[in-house]
């Protein structure tokens, strides 16, 4: 029987900082990899008020290998592409974090704000 191929994986974070490399079985899911992601992600990167410290699940980052956004549910093997890797070599998948979705009773209160303010600009 066959050793199970292993592929290592760096993660880069926004700020330029990685998590890893770590080894991962070639029939490891994207969804696995961000969750580890999330439970590895550093306590120093401040996000914005709305996210605390990072992200919370796995719907809020996005994986990226070769300017290809890879699916929670396919493996490593389904979501490799020749090209970009060298035999024996680290593979470095970019993090992006999401942008909190809009509160609609947040948006509403600005909305409403904007429209009582008396000022107003024209450029003739």
């Amino acid at each position: 029987m066959a050793a199970e191929e292993l592929v290592e994986l760096k993660f880069r974070l926004d700020d330029g900082s990685d998590i890893g490399p770590i080894k991962y079985s070639s029939s490891t899911t994207v969804g696995f990899l961000k969750e580890k992601i999330i439970t590895q992600w550093p306590k120093d990167i401040i996000r914005t008020a709305d996210k605390g410290n990072g992200p919370k699940s796995i719907d809020d980052l996005k994986l990226i290998n070769a300017g290809m956004i890879l699916e929670n549910n396919r493996t490593l093997r389904e979501s490799r592409l020749p090209l970009t890797e060298v035999p024996g070599g680290v593979i470095t998948m970019h993090v992006v974090v999401r942008p909190p979705l809009p509160d609609k009773n947040t948006d509403k209160l600005k909305n409403d704000a904007m429209n009582k303010c008396g000022c107003s600009c024209s450029i003739l």
